[in-house]
C-alpha cells in the first residue's frame, strides 16, 4: 500500500534533478487547464451600475436590453471558443504534460513531450479518449456533485495512461483508469489535501510561491501513477501489451 510520504519523497528526489523544467511544464498544465480562482469577479457590480460612461454616471445595464443582448451574446461566443480550444488544443497538450512527468520518474527530462500528443499520429485518439472522459466527469457532475467528485478521482490516471499508451482504446483507458483507482479515491483525496498548506504559504509570497507549489504536486501525482500501474500489473488488472511494467523499489 502506498503512502503519502513515500511518493512525495520519491517526487522530491525527481525534482532536486531538474526542478525548472518541471515547473515550466506545471506552468503550461495550469494554463491549459485553468484555475477559475484567478478569474473571479462580481458579476452583481456590473449589473448594478459597476461600469460608468464617460460623464461618471453608471451604465445600468437592466436600461439598456440591446446592449445586454450584445453582452450575453459575446460571452455565449467566448465560452464556445474557450471549449473548442480546451478540446483540442488543451487536452492534447494536458496528455503532454502528464507524459513529461511520467518520463521524469524514470530521470528523463525532455520538454519536447509537452508536443507529444501532436506528434506520430495520436491526435485523433488523444482527444477522443480525453472528450469522453471529460464529458463522463461533467455528466456525472450534474446528477450530483459527490459522484461527480468521486468520478474525477476515478478517470484522473487516464491522461497518464494516454501518456504511455496512445493508440489504446478510449472505453480501456477509461476503464483501467477506474479499475486501478478502486479502493484508493479516498486517499487519493487525502494526498491532494496535504498540498494544501503549501500552497498557503505559496500565497503568502504575493501568490507567486503557488506556482512553485505545482511541480512537488504534479511530480507526486505521477509517482503515484507508477505505484498504481504496478499494483494493477500485480492484480492482473493490466497487461504487458498496454502499458510498460517497470517494478517499483
Amino acid at each position: 500500500m502506498w503512502t503519502r510520504g513515500s511518493l512525495k519523497m520519491r517526487a522530491r528526489d525527481i525534482l532536486r534533478i531538474s526542478y525548472f523544467k518541471a515547473l515550466l511544464a506545471s506552468l503550461v498544465l495550469a494554463l491549459v487547464v485553468g484555475d477559475g480562482r484567478m478569474f473571479s469577479f462580481e458579476t452583481r457590480d456590473w449589473w448594478d451600475g459597476g461600469v460608468r460612461l464617460m460623464n461618471g454616471e453608471p451604465l445600468q445595464f437592466a436600461e439598456t436590453p440591446m446592449l445586454v443582448a450584445g453582452i450575453l451574446s459575446g460571452m455565449f461566443f467566448a465560452i464556445i471558443i474557450a471549449i473548442v480550444a480546451r478540446i483540442f488544443i488543451g487536452l492534447p497538450i494536458e496528455v503532454g504534460v502528464q507524459k513529461y512527468f511520467v518520463d521524469s520518474t524514470g530521470e528523463s527530462f525532455d520538454l519536447n513531450n509537452l508536443g507529444y500528443a501532436f506528434k506520430q499520429g495520436h491526435y485523433k485518439t488523444i482527444v477522443r479518449t480525453m472528450f469522453f472522459r471529460e464529458l463522463y466527469i461533467f455528466l456525472w457532475t450534474l446528477l450530483l456533485v459527490i459522484p461527480g467528485i468521486v468520478k474525477h478521482y476515478a478517470y484522473r490516471m487516464v491522461p497518464y495512461i494516454l501518456a504511455e499508451n496512445p493508440n489504446i482504446d478510449t472505453k480501456r483507458a477509461l476503464e483501467l483508469s477506474n479499475n486501478m483507482t478502486r479502493g484508493h479515491k479516498f486517499n487519493m483525496w487525502i494526498l491532494d489535501l496535504s498540498f494544501i498548506g503549501w500552497y498557503l504559504l505559496g500565497l503568502l509570497a504575493f501568490g507567486l510561491g503557488v506556482f512553485l507549489v505545482m511541480p512537488y504536486e504534479n511530480a507526486t501525482r505521477a509517482e503515484l501513477y507508477i505505484v498504481l500501474k504496478e499494483t494493477a500489473f500485480d492484480a492482473g488488472i493490466c497487461k504487458e501489451t498496454e502499458l510498460h511494467h517497470i517494478s517499483v523499489n
